[in-house]
Order: C-alpha cells, then structure tokens, then sequence
C-alpha cells in the first residue's frame, strides 16, 4: 500500500495543539523547526503546502499562567491574542532558515460561510502559494463566539481543504491513527491502516474526548475527512512525531491512517454548479467565448461576454449561454453583476481602469466552471 500523498500535489497539513506545546508546557521549538524543514522539503518536491497549526491557546495559557483550560470566552480570547503572538514568531522563524516566507491568516466559520468572503480567503491563498509563500492557518480564537467557531482545527483543516480544492488532508496528531476500539482499554484493538473516508463504522471506533489542551479528538479528525472528501481530498491520521512522517509519506511510504475520498477532485465541484438549477444571473456569450469554454477548456473572460442578466453577488453561480439563450456552462462569479455589467466586452487589462480594482482577470476561472 502506497501513501496518497505520493501523488498529491496541494497539501493541507493540520499540527494538534498537543504537539505544538509540547503538552502545554510551551511552544516546541524543535518539534515545529522539524515540520518547517520537511515541508520545505515537500516544497523542492513541487508540492504546495497549507499549514494550519492550533497551539494559540495553549501558549497564550502558558504565557499567562492557566494551569487548565479556561471555560470563559473572553478569557479564552486573551489567551489566543497572546499566544497567538508567540506562534507567528516561532513560524516565520523556523521557515526562515529554509529560506520561506509565512504568511498568517486567521479565519472564523463566518469567512467561509460568506460567498464573498469565501472568494476573498479562496484567492488569497492561492496569490500566496503562487508566490511562493507558506500560510499559516488559525482558527480566530481572539474574535470568535460560539455562533461562530469551527469547533477545532480539524474541521478547519478539511474547511481549507474545500475552500483550495487540496489533494489531501494531513492531520497530525499525538496518536499514530485510528484503532477499531481504544487500545489504551482494549488490548485486542487493531490499527486501521486505510479506510473509505465517510464510512459510518468508522465514527464508532473513534469515540472519546480530546486532550486537556486541544478541543478534538479522534471523533473530530473522522468527521474532518468525511467533510474533506467532499471536494474530493484524502486524508491521512498520523502521529506527528514519527521521524521525517511528512518526507516519508511523500516519497510513498504509507504512514498511519488512510481515509480515502471516493469522489474524484472535481466531479465533488462540478456537481455543486450542476445541481444549481436556478441560478442569480445568467451572461450571454459570442460564438468566440463558447469556443474557448467547450472546446478549449478555457476560462470566461469579461471579452467574451455580450450580456448580462438578473442580479447576483461575487461568488454566486450564474448561468452561461450561448448567442440564441441556450444553457453552455454553469460557474461561480468574480464580479457582481453590476460590475460586470461595466467590464463586459472588455479585455481583462482594462478592468483595473473601469473598476478602479482588479479581483480577477477571468469573470468565471476554469476551475469555478462546469459544462452543460
């Protein structure tokens, strides 16, 4: 059996708070210089890599002399704001000795709840990975409410994992993968070495409470690959302190737990759009546009357009047609409708000019597309 991750070429590896404070005794400095090292490794191999790290809490708590985890919101939020500190810093400076720039970005549900928002985090990431950079994901501990928390940053792995359209999810974690049962109450437990992601039995070996220090458990990293596997994402359960267990994993070797997505990548997309069938607004194409849609596999640009039609927001999806009003594509929106209507028939050059700003080059990218 060979790991998934072999293949993979866009990675989400997710780092519990149980491993990055050393069990809450404080940031793990050398722990965190050996994941920087591997996935500047993963880097050279031409992977692109997402960290998303917990730990704010529990260095804030540190910092601040919390012997427990706190039960009191705000107090919760202090400890983030401070320790929050001390993870960026710890971060930028382990990467730095591989010659890697970070980036932080803090999230909360609401970011990607919000369709504009959404976009906004979608093509954030992707400027940065295009550039080079490493971001660092967080969940925002110092501004959220129970409305709005994702609970863990497992879900929050497999939410990033969505919003990028990621290979694969690594959550590494204080324990080497899933068992049938709990081994540390029943000896005669086996470990799960691959398993179908979504797999209802699977949700009932995988009881029991996380850590005093992190929010989830085993049950959480089950439910974050099932979510995962929607975009069409594997993930892989492992413990985050096996020698080189990203390098490893990369170079083929299957280490810990598999969780296999049964959909493809982007037939998990594709069906979303296709499945809108009422959508906001519709653009009518020329015969030139359509071309490069069906024919090319390109992406719609404000040029091709003729006409726009009804409202929508950037972010919705809108209908493409043909000269004579027949459905061609379906595809997610850059641009309102109101700014689309002043940038059609336009090269992408010029929208800086109409608009004032540029969100995209393409009205419709290619990946936010399907054919009818």
């Amino acid at each position: 059996m060979n790991s998934v991750i072999q293949n993979a070429k866009r990675l989400i590896v997710k780092v519990g708070s149980s491993l990055v404070t050393n069990d809450g005794k404080g940031l793990d400095a050398a722990a965190i210089a050996k994941w920087a090292a591997q996935i500047a490794h993963l880097r050279q191999m031409g992977k692109e890599v997402v960290l998303v790290s917990s730990g704010a809490i529990a260095e804030g708590m540190q910092r601040l002399g919390f012997d427990k985890r706190p039960t009191g919101v705000h107090e919760l939020q202090a400890c983030a704001a401070v320790g929050q500190m001390g993870l960026a810093q710890i971060y930028e400076s382990s990467f730095r000795e591989h010659r890697l720039r970070t980036a932080q970005v803090l999230l909360t549900h609401a970011d990607l709840a919000d369709r504009e928002r959404y976009l906004n985090a979608r093509s954030t990431l992707f400027t940065l990975l295009h550039l080079g950079v490493v971001p660092i994901i967080n969940e925002n501990d110092t501004v959220v409410t129970d409305e709005i928390k994702f609970g863990d940053n497992d879900t929050l792995g497999a939410l990033v994992a969505n919003l990028i359209e990621a290979d694969a999810l690594i959550i590494l974690t204080d324990q080497k993968g899933l068992y049938t049962a709990d081994p540390r109450k029943n000896p005669e437990a086996e470990f799960v070495h691959e398993a179908q992601a979504g797999d209802p039995a699977l949700e009932a070996m995988a009881g029991g409470a996380g850590s005093s220090i992190g929010r989830g458990g085993m049950l959480t990293k089950i439910l974050a690959a099932k979510r995962a596997a929607c975009s069409g994402a594997h993930t892989v359960i492992a413990w985050g302190r096996e020698d080189n267990v990203l390098t490893r994993m990369a170079s083929g070797e299957a280490i810990g737990t598999q969780l296999l997505a049964q959909t493809a990548q982007l037939t998990a997309r594709q069906q979303w759009m296709r499945n809108h069938l009422h959508t906001a607004g519709k653009v009518m194409l020329d015969a030139g546009a359509v071309q490069k849609l069906t024919a090319e596999g390109k992406s719609l640009l404000p040029i091709g357009v003729t006409k726009v039609s009804g409202k929508f927001g950037r972010g919705d999806v809108i209908t493409c047609t043909d000269q004579d009003g027949n459905p061609v594509a379906r595809g997610i929106s850059n641009y309102a409708s109101s700014e689309a209507r002043r940038i059609i028939g336009h090269a992408s050059g010029e929208i800086a000019a109409i608009l004032g700003y540029v969100e995209e080059p393409e009205l419709i990218h290619r990946d936010n597309l399907v054919l009818l």
